[in-house]
């Protein structure tokens, strides 16, 4: 189980100042601490003051590409505490300890009648921020929740959950969506490829499935918190190739599935070489828009199916938010540096270019008035 913070009565001063530090993108590569105002609310939000917030790489191929217009405050991995609520909110108060989710769907159109919620219009728009074009706002003191937000994506955290374990659910929900649509059986073999925070929490879920996972990646240092999950058939890819691991645990077969947790297009071809006819090939972070070349006849004549997965489900989300709460999984864990919102400009230029040791790293904003508890 996790130790919780303590929590907050709903008489302490949680009244914020009328300025705020924030880590604001200002164009490609460039990310500076400034002072920014808080973000005034509205009619049904809530302002919400970060305690944790993640770093996510496609935060970091935003800042890293320049591919999106500035100023913006990303950071959308985020949990923290109410602090001021607007008129017409009676589900959340102030002092209650909750997580953000920063995007939300209709429910109501095309899409969402589909059940493929990432491509809804609403869920497109962001309904969090800190200030500037609405961009999550996790890298601040302070965020601003929009109304249907508040509604459909706010989660109260009970007090035996830290803020750091709740920081995953937005993250954890994503790898869930992923796992499901593959529908994995108990008598499969899955390669994850990548062992990052996601590609351990990809694993991690597979191994739920009762599927025999094996993982992969360049760094032993990761593979050794892989193993630490129960995930025991790991492979150094820098000394063997995992499709011949792969293959020695299913009589020369190949993956039932095989999951790209790492975003280089160069591990597609090899990822379908490692899946048996029939198997299925999920991209996980390829997202970035580009071309890359596939063998058709690995799709048509060994039917082979690649599919893909992007952001979260509502439809997953109480499941989801059960299990992280539960402590099944000590997600937590997977966090190797945590950094104060001051030195968040260093926090993202080490999550840009991790080192071997590197897991999650978190920009923690609430260290401070958490001493103060």
């Amino acid at each position: 189980m996790h130790t919780a913070t303590k929590p907050e009565s709903a008489e302490a001063n949680l009244a914020p100042t009328r300025t705020m530090q924030a880590a604001v993108y200002r164009g490609k590569n460039d990310v500076r601490l400034e002072t920014v105002p808080v973000p005034e609310i509205g009619k049904g939000e809530l302002l919400v003051q970060i305690h944790t917030c993640g770093i996510c790489g496609t935060d970091l191929k935003k800042i890293l590409t320049g591919s999106h217009s500035a100023p913006r405050i990303f950071g959308h991995e985020m949990a923290g505490r109410v602090v001021k609520v607007g008129d017409g909110v009676t589900n959340f108060a102030i002092g209650d300890r909750v997580m953000v989710f920063h995007h939300i769907p209709c429910g109501e159109c095309y899409y969402c009648r589909k059940k493929v919620f990432a491509q809804c219009p609403v869920y497109k728009k962001v309904g969090a921020t800190a200030g500037f074009e609405p961009s999550g706002g996790g890298f601040a003191e302070y965020i601003r929740v929009m109304d249907w937000v508040v509604r459909k994506g706010v989660v109260r955290i009970p007090d035996r959950v830290s803020y750091e374990q709740a920081s995953f659910i937005e993250p954890v929900n994503t790898c869930l969506k992923a796992i499901q649509a593959l529908q994995l059986q108990s008598d499969e073999t899955v390669l994850v490829i990548g062992q990052g925070p996601i590609g351990i929490i990809l694993a991690a879920l597979a191994k739920r499935t009762g599927a025999t996972v094996v993982t992969s990646d360049l760094y032993p240092q990761r593979l050794k918190i892989s193993e630490s999950l129960g995930l025991h058939h790991n492979v150094n890819a820098g000394s063997e190739g995992p499709a011949q691991r792969v293959r020695e645990l299913t009589g020369g077969r190949g993956a039932d599935a095989v999951i790209l947790a790492t975003a280089g297009n160069g591990l597609i071809k090899p990822a379908m070489d490692a899946t048996r006819p029939g198997g299925r090939i999920m991209l996980f972070a390829q997202t970035q828009r580009s071309e890359v070349a596939i063998d058709p006849a690995a799709v048509c004549v060994d039917e082979k199916t690649l599919m893909g997965s992007y952001s979260a489900s509502v439809d997953l989300q109480d499941e989801n938010v059960r299990l992280v709460f539960s402590g099944e999984i000590d997600f937590a864990r997977l966090i190797s540096h945590r950094f104060p919102l001051e030195k968040s400009v260093e926090a993202i230029q080490l999550a840009s270019h991790p080192a071997p040791d590197s897991m999650k790293i978190v920009i923690q904003p609430g260290l401070e008035w958490e001493k103060r508890i």
